[in-house]
């Protein structure tokens, strides 16, 4: 077991954190952790072939993932502490939740009962997560898996929904705009009307936002080059449990008329069981810091929507923060709460290890 202060762990989630690491670009970082897990006692550390900081802590026969993403959105927040909250991008999401998976791991050190793989993964922010799918496809059956995502430190996360991108692009020869035929704008305005009228009468009589089928314009432009005029967009869908996807895309391509639609970052949502070995440990854990525990279901997506479809095996998602400032300028994290959550982890590695 590594003596690490608290000090040192504040250092050490300031340090990841002050590493801009948007999606792609995680190299530094993730060298970083590497050098930590290393200073810790980690058995072995090392950096792997989709740039994903692993590392591992004893050779029992339960094996425990851990994994959180350490890319983040774009966006430099300057890294500041200041009244026991540090600001700064990915101290929410997702660093902060990952950085206590290392402290916690590290704390708990070799223990007999069990093989610890602590994974900082990349990519996870721009849809392609290919980090969390290396380990899905290479990694054996984990016996309990633990997803880095903002919880706050009393609550456990057990579904998220799932996504899907649509991407919109319509190119048409110019015409007078005194004329009667539709504009390539307005072509896609009618496109985006008839994706969330489907949402609205999906969504009737539903009462949880977890059932409920989202939709977001999140990007639209246009312009012309005299002879034709152009309108791409893109648009986001967050999907609930029992959405037919497949029927779904047929409709797309039908609404699409003379324009062409492709779909991408499809991830199938997912729900995880309430109670088992791996939820009791965590609300043991939290009990013993004081907190009474509950359960969450998220409205976005996560690396556990990846590794639930490969390993029949309990998951959940946890971390320090607050979820609604994901990708905001306001991100930050409060220490104390962090500091917590690196017990509760602990508590739950220890607890695992000895079920």
């Amino acid at each position: 077991m590594a003596a690490i202060s608290d000090e040192q762990a504040i250092a050490f989630l300031h340090e990841i954190v002050s590493l801009y690491s948007p999606s792609g670009r995680e190299a530094a970082v993730a060298d970083a952790i590497v050098r930590q897990m290393r200073a810790w006692g980690y058995d072995s550390s090392e950096v792997d072939a989709a740039g994903n900081a692993v590392g591992i802590l004893g050779s029992g026969p339960r094996r425990l993932l851990l994994l959180g993403h350490i890319d983040t959105v774009p966006g430099v927040i300057p890294v500041r502490v200041a009244d026991g909250v540090l600001h700064g991008r990915g101290a929410v999401d997702a660093k902060g939740p990952f950085a206590a998976m290392v402290v916690a791991a590290a704390r708990a050190g070799a223990l007999t009962g069990a093989t610890v793989h602590v994974v900082g993964a990349v990519e996870e922010e721009c849809a392609t997560s290919a980090g969390a799918r290396l380990v899905a496809h290479t990694y054996p059956r984990p016996d309990a898996i633990i997803i880095g995502e903002p919880s706050r430190w009393d609550r456990v996360t057990l579904g998220y929904k799932g996504r899907l991108l649509i991407d919109y692009s319509r190119t048409q020869p110019m015409a007078h705009r005194a004329g009667r035929q539709a504009t390539a704008c307005e072509a896609a305005v009618a496109f985006w009307e008839q994706v969330a009228a489907y949402a609205s009468a999906y969504n009737t009589g539903k009462e949880r936002q977890f059932d409920m089928l989202d939709t977001s314009l999140r990007q639209i432009k246009s312009g012309d080059d005299g002879l034709y005029e152009q309108v791409t967009m893109c648009i986001g869908m967050r999907l609930p449990l029992g959405l037919d996807v497949p029927m779904l895309q047929q409709l797309l391509a039908k609404w699409a008329g003379e324009a062409t639609v492709t779909t991408r970052g499809l991830e199938q949502p997912v729900s995880a069981p309430q109670r088992n070995g791996l939820t009791s440990a965590f609300l043991a854990a939290i009990r013993v810091e004081g907190g009474k525990g509950a359960f969450v279901y998220k409205t976005g997506t996560s690396d556990m929507n990846v590794l639930a479809r490969h390993f029949d095996t309990p998951i959940v998602a946890y971390g320090p923060g607050d979820s609604s400032l994901d990708h905001t300028p306001e991100e930050r994290l409060e220490v104390d709460e962090f500091l917590r959550a690196c017990r509760v982890l602990q508590g739950v590695i220890e607890r695992l290890a000895r079920q």
